[in-house]
């Protein structure tokens, strides 16, 4: 029991800049929401039950436009498989002896912001860590969601475009630190973006959609860093 409640402080803890992030990323989705006829309540359930930034826009944006359920669906299905990558990652983490039950719940709860400091932690991953990152984490990008609805005639668009930067500051805060400690990690790093650069300007792939592309990107850069630079197994012995 006590370390249950030291990991899910700890997830607290490291979920609290993450949660508050959310906090102001998520007042644009709730733009976008009152723009595509959706309300508060709408909204505020629509984040609660899927925590995907890229994904409720594209859908926002497909309910505006009146599109089919199809279209929908796929554009969810591309844009958020990235989702499997990283909790295949993340899987690597979790003891053998992790029961189904909190395999599942951890799942929900995978976004990019919660995965990178998940994938972060020493050794393996205890669930009650991820679940103290997402008591946070839910109800921010959910609040708000809500609020940005209800203020959306409020607030001026310049300010509500400014606040969406907020997404950006949170992704540097993720990959900045670890980077500081490997050479090899900042380097890569650095050709992610450039990639990230080239896939969005060349003619042949620009027309992709955003998940699409990270999907290509996220796999031939992983799968090109393990090949020329895998990184050691350590044995670990575990007290029981």
């Amino acid at each position: 029991m006590e370390q249950k409640r030291f990991w899910y402080v700890r997830g607290l803890r490291d979920g609290l800049p993450v949660g508050m992030g959310y906090l102001a990323v998520s007042f644009t989705l709730g733009i976008a929401a009152k723009n595509a006829g959706i309300g508060a309540a709408q909204a505020g359930l629509m984040s609660l039950l899927n925590l995907t930034s890229a994904g409720e826009f594209a859908a926002l944006a497909i309910i505006q436009a009146q599109g089919s359920y199809m279209e929908l669906v796929f554009s969810q299905l591309v844009i958020n498989l990235r989702y499997c990558l990283m909790s295949c990652a993340l899987s690597q983490k979790l003891s053998e002896k992790t029961p189904f039950f909190h395999r599942l719940f951890m799942a929900f709860g995978v976004t990019d912001e919660i995965f990178g400091i998940a994938v972060s932690t020493p050794k393996h991953l205890n669930p009650f860590y991820q679940y103290g990152a997402m008591s946070v984490a839910i109800p921010g990008w959910t609040i708000g969601t809500v609020l940005g609805v209800i203020s959306g005639s409020i607030l001026p668009a310049p300010v509500m475009r400014a606040m969406s930067l907020a997404l950006y500051g949170m992704f540097l805060a993720i990959i900045i630190p670890p980077a500081k400690k490997s050479r090899i990690l900042a380097g890569i790093v650095l050709v992610s973006m450039l990639l990230s650069l080239l896939v969005s300007m060349l003619p042949i792939v620009s027309s992709l959609s955003g998940g699409m592309k990270t999907i290509i990107l996220t796999v031939g850069i992983a799968g090109v860093a393990a090949v020329l630079f895998p990184v050691k197994e350590e044995k670990e012995t575990e007290a029981e």
